[in-house]
């Protein structure tokens, strides 16, 4: 169809494992059909050697070919002009001798397979409408030269044809559509994501817009008051500027309060809030934390678990494929410990160990990089770790009561 999604690449989602699968399932699907039904053909003794050898090479060049064109509409990429003429030319060629020697049940199972291939490039509409006309002017074939040659069963020339368009062109295109709406589907879950993330952003910029627009407001109309009385009024101008300084550390004050705030809210609500981000984004969430244990823990412990959370829940969103993430927080001796994983580890990242992948998000001395959390934790009794295990990325924070 022309609606495709964008191509993806293997990134750990399973997408690109189901393109695969779904092309070889149609390019397999094209091959098995044709190669078992003309195979015998071909090889029958009793038909003319060069016959056989023609047919042989063509029906071998429509199975390339579908599968090259099938290849190229399951990425999204434009059909070649040098392929549709290949598979046009050999099908015409596997069709036509067969068809000439009065083989009625093998000649239309290449016309069928190469249009049923080709129509997926079309709009969903027309492929329709193609398959349509396919299901009635290839039985007008069979049974045209069946009547022309005699043939006394001029039915099985006719509902054969028909047989092979309605085996392969709801077969083909059913499954790209299958790819196209998982494609979709994955585009969406990523978009969510991204949107969750961007919403907590714009919610914490206007908060901060809110706290410091009346002041900076004020601040300007009295600096451009002193200004003025600088000369006329010294004393009103050093007046006023004492009010801007006060103005000015109540500002500072005010916005410190709110980081503080973004930053040390509490580890359930940090937890509640990484699961609903991840769900939006399409990764399945288990929670599995002691809610007395979370409450029992002192508030800076407890601050810093909420940042692990935060940050490794943006670690996944930013730099992962992961579908599944657990959040466990259990007892460990007199105080607790949360584990954090995903399966969302890159094939790339595989070889690169745990220094490195902490390293990616260590967040360039801002205070919620994993390196400058583990810092911190250490600071306070804690530790932070984060290891590569397979395709998973564990964090592992500790704390104590």
């Amino acid at each position: 169809m022309s609606s495709t999604p964008t191509v993806v690449d293997d990134d750990g989602s399973g997408l690109a494992s189901f393109r695969r699968n779904t092309w070889w399932v149609l390019a397999g699907t094209v091959a098995c059909v044709l190669g078992f039904s003309v195979g015998d053909w071909v090889l029958d003794p009793d038909v003319e050697a060069g016959l056989r050898a023609l047919t042989g090479l063509a029906t071998v060049t429509t199975i390339v070919s579908c599968g090259v064109l099938l290849a190229r509409r399951i990425r999204d990429e434009t059909t070649s002009a040098v392929w549709l003429v290949t598979a046009g030319g050999s099908t015409a060629v596997a069709a036509a001798i067969p068809l000439a020697l009065g083989e009625f049940g093998i000649w239309p199972i290449a016309p069928a397979a190469t249009i049923s291939v080709l129509v997926t490039f079309l709009p969903a509409r027309r492929a329709w409408f193609t398959l349509g006309t396919a299901l009635l002017v290839l039985p007008a074939i069979g049974l045209i030269a069946a009547l022309a040659m005699g043939e006394p069963n001029v039915a099985h020339a006719a509902w054969m044809p028909a047989l092979m368009v309605l085996a392969f062109g709801p077969a083909m295109v059913g499954m790209l559509h299958a790819w196209q709406v998982a494609a979709r589907l994955d585009d969406a879950r990523r978009l969510a994501g991204q949107l969750a993330v961007a919403d907590e952003r714009l919610r914490f910029a206007a908060d901060l817009h809110d706290i410091q627009g009346h002041h900076l407001q004020v601040i300007a109309l009295k600096s451009e008051l002193a200004a003025r009385l600088a000369e006329a009024d010294p004393a009103r101008a050093a007046a006023t500027m004492r009010e801007v300084q006060q103005l000015a550390g109540d500002a500072l004050r005010e916005t410190r309060s709110l980081v503080q705030g973004y930053r040390r809210t509490t580890l359930d609500a940090e937890i509640a809030n990484a699961s609903k981000v991840l769900a939006a984004a399409g990764v399945e969430v288990l929670a599995d934390v002691d809610a007395d244990l979370a409450a029992s823990l002192p508030e800076g412990p407890r601050s810093l678990l909420g940042l692990v959370v935060r940050e490794a829940t943006t670690n996944l969103l930013r730099h992962s494929r992961a579908t599944r993430a657990a959040m466990v927080l259990v007892p460990d001796g007199a105080g607790a410990r949360l584990v954090i994983d995903n399966d969302g580890v890159r094939p790339a990242e595989l070889g690169s160990g745990p220094a490195k992948l902490g390293s990616d998000s260590a967040g360039g001395g801002d205070g919620t990089g994993l390196v400058s959390l583990a810092e911190r934790l250490d600071a306070v009794g804690g530790h932070l770790s984060w290891t590569c295990e397979g395709d998973r990325f564990v964090v592992t924070a500790t704390v104590t009561g």
